[in-house]
């Protein structure tokens, strides 16, 4: 059980943010357990062509998933600290982490386990021990996570977005209750059960928290330390359309009265989404989605806002009131 007490000041400073390291480390759940990542079973095939074809050290990649639990070393998962890092500067931290710590994290991630053969190898020598998981956690990232950042980060941006107006709509009990079907906010507390072997209380105490959505956790999940900003990364909304390769049917009527063009848009608008992810859901151009979504935007069938560098946009009640009409 894991829990955080929060005081006015911490509600306040309540942050999000996306971290392409955390997908990176925790897409090797989905390559380990494809039977349980059914969503995901075309990035696993793609993916695991593009290993087999390269010269990466699968066997080290491998080692830093525990069996059984799953952990997986803090360092290589830095906390966030800015809403949309920049995965260079990810590598960089994990790069300049101190030799010890990354040690630490490796043998407390596998607990009372026995390290296996290549982190064992690796354990006598701190430091090629950061360094040989830093270059394959990058090697990996390019060969994995990089390909199809663009889509990735657009549907975690729209879970941030989605969030951000439940904030402003229900407040931060309602936020924070929608984590994950465990949590509980009760009297300036957050309880949730992140993992059986997990224990852990502390006060945020003007520390600040981060949420995080993430693309490959099926439940809340936290890495922890008395002197670490806290952190809840927690299953992003909308993974279902991540890999979804054909343009959904536009609606009959609707189509005769906005068009056919218009009418796909508003079907794909289930949950914020940018111009690049509807134009690769829809199979059309960029420019072509901008044009179509200028005229829903003017006519008050969407709404856009901006979250960091990407303008995303969604259907606004009008906009759900005519695709009610049309079922």
């Amino acid at each position: 059980m894991l829990s955080y007490r929060l005081g006015v000041d911490d509600l306040a400073d309540m942050r999000f943010a996306c971290s392409p390291l955390l997908e990176t480390a925790t897409s090797l759940w989905a390559l380990k357990r494809p039977d349980k990542y059914a969503l995901h079973l075309p990035w696993i095939r793609r993916t695991r062509t593009a290993l087999a074809a390269g010269d990466l050290d699968t066997s080290l990649l491998g080692e830093l998933t525990v069996g059984g639990s799953g952990w997986i070393p803090d360092f290589i998962t830095p906390r966030p600290d800015s809403p949309l890092p920049d995965v260079e500067d990810e590598l960089r931290r994990v790069r300049e982490t101190p030799p010890e710590k990354a040690l630490a994290d490796v043998r407390a991630a596998y607990a009372s386990r026995p390290l296996p053969l290549r982190l064992s190898r690796l354990a006598s020598d701190p430091v090629e021990l950061r360094n040989a998981i830093a270059d394959v956690v990058e090697a990996y990232w390019h060969t994995a996570i990089a390909p199809h950042w663009g889509r990735m980060r657009s549907v975690l941006e729209a879970d941030m977005v989605w969030r951000a107006q439940l904030l402003a709509r229900d407040g931060a009990a309602a936020v924070l209750t929608s984590l994950d079907p465990t949590a509980v906010w009760r009297a300036g507390e957050l309880t949730l059960f992140v993992h059986q072997d997990l224990e852990f209380g502390a006060a945020v105490a003007g520390r600040g928290l981060w949420l995080v959505p993430t693309l490959f956790a099926q439940h809340a999940i936290s890495p922890v330390g008395p002197d670490e900003p806290p952190t809840i990364a927690y299953p992003a909304r909308g993974v279902g359309t991540l890999w979804e390769s054909r343009p959904p049917r536009p609606p009959g009527a609707l189509a005769l009265l906005v068009g056919a063009p218009k009418a796909a848009l508003l079907l794909s608008l289930d949950g914020p989404a940018s111009t690049t992810e509807l134009a690769r859901r829809l199979s059309v151009t960029p420019s072509a989605v901008s044009h179509h979504l200028a005229v829903l935007h003017r006519t008050g069938l969407v709404s856009r806002a901006r979250a960091g560098r990407v303008v995303l946009y969604a259907r606004t009640g009008v906009g759900d009131a005519l695709l009610s009409a049309e079922d």
